[in-house]
């Protein structure tokens, strides 16, 4: 027969259950009411652009105007590379371009001189004709007079010979005119439809003033945006080939989150819901607030650089995590700021099912730009324009300083004009 239970035992073992009972349920309740509602990992990351400053042309480094941990604004020069070589090939091009400016204005002048030399050929022919209708009407008079014997044999012949001479003549003065209608025809073809400044040989030429002129400005490496300078390598002295990493350019009011879910746990999450954050560097006492601006297209592990081989036959199932983008608020960054790498722990609030999981549109503006390197081109204009100028001809300059309200392209286009009429 059993022996009957503690009372004190009993009572113990009943106030366990209860509270293991209540708690199931109370976590239950949570779980439904409370849990289910978000979805949280601790394996995020604080990301931000990089900007690589790299040298479009080759030279020694002169000067480093900026160091690692500086702030550096927009068009503030970094490097300075040496620029002897990038100026001697700037002077080459420039002299190239007037020597092609002062040999187009030759082949317009050559236009006047061959036509000058049709003419005169013209005339060549029009005095052969006469010296053939002379001969000819001088042979016709000694035939007559032959028969009667007034004319010898002899000056008979010398009249045949010389209207001969000036048939002879007038073919070679003909072929002289379509000689030198040619030589007029194939010089204005170099020089028809375009003006001194607008001809194929001097676009050519200032094609290659525009390339010296903006390799000696590439000569200092400006920054593209306002950042942090990070992993500067450059040294004083260096030979750099273009390409080569200088230093990095961190904008850290750019920044953004990549939080890495696990594969169960994307079902529910959607762009634009709100997502609460946490960094390891301040601790739970400071929030940050972002929204889900996109998820990833792959998991990390497709674009690893060695990608799991899964076909393989000893193959252990692991599960991937794809990154979530995180767009954050910049007031918030301002006044606790953040830097790329930093651990964060992110919690998306998945209530709100509106949204969807993939975008549907393309961005309607660029993403990041600058616009420090648009001088370049305007200078090289101007540079090209006055070698133009220079080279044009004498009465050219006074018609460019007459006309200082036409535009440059219409005032070249006079001075070429004058150039040609001189």
């Amino acid at each position: 027969m059993a022996e009957p239970m503690n009372p004190a035992r009993k009572k113990a073992l009943l106030t366990i259950g209860g509270v293991v009972a209540v708690a199931a349920i109370a976590y239950g309740a949570y779980d439904w009411l409370v849990s289910s509602h978000y979805e949280s990992t601790d394996n995020a990351y604080v990301q931000g652009n990089v900007v690589q400053i790299t040298p479009q042309i080759g030279g020694t480094v002169q000067a480093i105007y900026a160091d690692d941990t500086d702030f550096v604004k927009a068009g503030q020069p970094l490097v300075q590379l040496d620029p002897a070589d990038v100026r001697v090939a700037l002077d080459q091009a420039e002299s190239n371009l007037a020597q092609t400016v002062r040999q187009v204005r030759t082949l317009y002048a050559t236009n006047g001189s061959l036509a000058a030399q049709v003419e005169l050929r013209q005339a060549d022919v029009v005095k052969a004709q006469a010296d053939v209708q002379r001969a000819n009407e001088d042979l016709n008079r000694r035939q007559s007079l032959a028969g009667n014997g007034a004319v010898s044999k002899e000056e008979l012949n010398h009249a045949q010979s010389a209207l001969s001479g000036a048939k002879s003549a007038q073919s070679a003065a003909e072929a002289a005119v379509v000689s030198a209608r040619e030589q007029l025809l194939s010089n204005q073809a170099q020089t028809e439809g375009t003006t001194v400044d607008q001809h194929p040989s001097v676009q050519a030429a200032a094609s290659k003033v525009r390339e010296a002129w903006l390799a000696s400005q590439r000569a200092a490496l400006p920054a593209p945006m306002d950042g942090y300078v990070a992993k500067r390598t450059v040294q004083l002295g260096q030979r750099v080939a273009p390409g080569t990493p200088l230093m990095s350019i961190i904008p850290l009011q750019q920044v953004w989150v990549d939080a890495n879910f696990k594969e169960g746990q994307l079902r529910n999450i959607r762009i634009g819901q709100p997502v609460t954050l946490v960094a390891d560097v301040y601790g739970k006492r400071v929030e940050y607030h972002g929204t889900v601006q996109g998820l990833g297209a792959g998991t990390g592990s497709a674009f690893a650089l060695l990608p799991a081989q899964n076909a393989t036959g000893n193959w252990i199932k692991v599960v991937q995590r794809v990154p979530v983008r995180v767009a954050l608020d910049p007031k918030e960054i301002t006044e606790h700021p953040l830097r790329v790498g930093l651990s964060m722990d992110a919690e998306v609030d998945v209530r709100n099912q509106g949204g969807k999981s993939l975008a549907d549109a393309s961005r309607p503006a660029a993403v990041t730009s600058t616009d420090v390197f648009n001088t370049n081109d305007k200078g090289a204009d101007a540079e090209v324009l006055r070698v133009i100028a220079a080279n044009v001809g004498r009465g050219a300059q006074t018609n460019l300083a007459r006309t200082s309200r036409v535009p440059a392209s219409a005032a070249i286009a006079k001075a070429s004009t004058a150039s040609r009429a001189n």
